[in-house]
């Protein structure tokens, strides 16, 4: 029944927008990374993003992740300056040995920015973190 079913609640996972330097093309970005603080590793991780407020909706990005170590991070997708001024959810599902994990983590609009920078867990590196 609907009461038996249980959802684990998720921990050491993070979603990080960095501000970074492309060596390519000699620009700095935001970049989206998916943090594994955990002392396990997580095994097929998905990850669906998208940007949303009153008017607009952005297309649905998805990405797969066939495993991801303990104590590490992974690149999720470069985010364009103009996303900020939407909500923008990372909806994040994986597998922790045989129990499946789902979290939504919501950046809300003009929450990504250089004056909330702070240090990422794991990361050499200043970002916005949602927990």
């Amino acid at each position: 029944m609907k009461k038996d079913i249980q959802i684990p609640k998720v921990e050491g996972v993070y979603i990080a927008v960095v501000f970074e330097y492309n060596d390519v093309y000699k620009t700095n970005d935001w970049n989206a990374y998916i943090i594994n603080d955990k002392e396990v590793d997580l095994d097929m991780v998905l990850i669906v993003t998208s940007g949303y407020n009153e008017q607009k909706i952005t297309s649905t990005f998805r990405k797969k992740i066939d495993a991801l170590p303990k104590k590490s991070y992974a690149k999720i997708e470069l985010m364009p300056e103009a996303l900020f001024v939407l909500n923008n959810t990372f909806k994040v599902s994986f597998f922790e040995g045989n129990k499946m994990f789902d979290k939504t983590f919501l950046f809300r609009k003009n929450t990504i920015n250089s004056k909330a920078l702070q240090n990422i867990p794991l990361m050499e590196a200043k970002g916005v973190l949602v927990k």
